[in-house]
């Protein structure tokens, strides 16, 4: 039987190169973004039958369950795996930090989440059924950056929500794992000067941008029965930061 996977932040990036994997394997995607794209639009038209896209802005809670879980996803549709990789960023010192941005970046980055595992988790359950919960979360968590001390408190905050959630929902199968992604070629990353990005990339072993395609790739694992004893974990795909 296919795998129904529900997987934000799809429209570029890692969100894109995650659901073309998903997708070239057979899974059923149920995709989330607050835009469409032309990557994803192609995704669209390659796989009319099993990928499922609506546009939704995560910072409106209110109206997650009936866009998500009602418009989206059918109802009596078990879900399989989720995969939290949207996220916003806030690049600032803590000297000038706004509240309203701030309040903004825990609402996309952690509370989204943590309402969309409570529904997945639900789902599981109505379905008598195990499954896989992935966020993504950040090397800035683990190591530190100048100015990333907001952005990097929403992944740590994930961190501690994704062990106790392994924790809770072990003895039913339903596991959850963070993957610890490096610094990417992405549409967030963009605007760092490539002073930044030499800088930031000589803190790694192999001297380098994290490969995006490695990320999706071991995104894809954790959803596999070769990963069935893996939970609780933070697994780091960061180039071998030092």
């Amino acid at each position: 039987m296919s795998q129904n996977i529900l997987l934000t932040g799809v429209s570029s990036g890692l969100g894109i190169e995650t659901a073309r994997l998903l997708l070239a394997d057979g899974k059923q995607v149920f995709g989330l973004s607050r835009q469409t794209s032309l990557g994803l639009n192609r995704l669209l038209v390659e796989y009319p039958k099993h990928f499922h896209w609506k546009a939704v802005d995560l910072n409106q809670h209110e109206q997650l369950k009936s866009s998500i879980f009602q418009q989206l996803i059918p109802t009596g549709t078990p879900i399989h795996g989720f995969i939290n990789n949207a996220a916003i960023a806030y690049d600032d010192l803590i000297t000038n930090l706004q509240l309203d941005r701030l309040s903004q970046l825990f609402a996309v980055n952690v509370l989204s989440p943590m309402l969309l595992t409570k529904w997945v988790i639900r789902n599981m359950l109505l379905h008598q059924q195990g499954g896989s919960i992935i966020h993504l979360s950040s090397i800035s968590a683990h190591t530190g950056y100048k100015g990333l001390s907001m952005y990097a408190a929403t992944k740590g905050a994930l961190e501690a929500f994704s062990k106790n959630t392994a924790r809770e929902w072990g003895t039913r199968r339903i596991r959850s794992n963070c993957v610890v992604a490096g610094f990417m070629e992405t549409a967030m990353s963009a605007g760092l000067s490539e002073d930044q990005k030499t800088r930031i990339y000589k803190r790694t072993s192999l001297k380098q941008a994290t490969e995006i395609a490695s990320v999706a790739e071991t995104i894809a694992f954790l959803l596999t029965e070769g990963a069935s004893s893996i939970t609780g974990q933070a697994l780091f795909v960061d180039s071998g930061t030092i």
